[in-house]
């Protein structure tokens, strides 16, 4: 194997983008488990809640394994949070306009362009 591909296999499949990985998949079940019954708020509540509970379930099996991957991997728990925070945003942002049609506003930009910012911070070795 050529060394540019190696070294993108070994970027690809390092326990950051393992974790990561993991924790986009996790954050999609999640975000769908939180806001996706908003699209059909005449249904029953207690069905709401029965799905969403079993979306949660399975955003579980894919943030627990990514969380264990990171901290067993060396990766500080604050590093991890942020990951989780940043993919959150991300797969939101996503999800409001394609699923619930909604705007995204430059003021929510900014804030969100904010908290990335909040990276750099976390993950700088001071």
């Amino acid at each position: 194997m050529p060394l540019a591909e190696t070294t993108l296999v070994t970027r690809l499949t390092s326990p950051l983008a393992q974790t990561a990985g993991l924790l986009l998949v996790s954050n999609v079940f999640m975000t769908f488990a939180w806001y996706g019954h908003l699209k059909y708020s005449k249904s029953p509540l207690f069905l709401a809640i029965m799905a969403s509970w079993g979306l949660a379930f399975v955003e579980y099996c894919f943030q627990v394994p990514a969380n264990r991957i990171g901290y067993t991997n060396q990766i500080p728990t604050a590093q991890l949070k942020t990951v989780q925070e940043v993919i959150t945003l991300a797969v939101f942002c996503v999800f409001s306009v394609l699923y619930l049609k909604e705007e995204l506003k430059w003021n929510y930009l900014v804030g969100f362009g904010l908290m990335v910012a909040a990276v750099f911070f976390i993950f700088k070795k001071w």
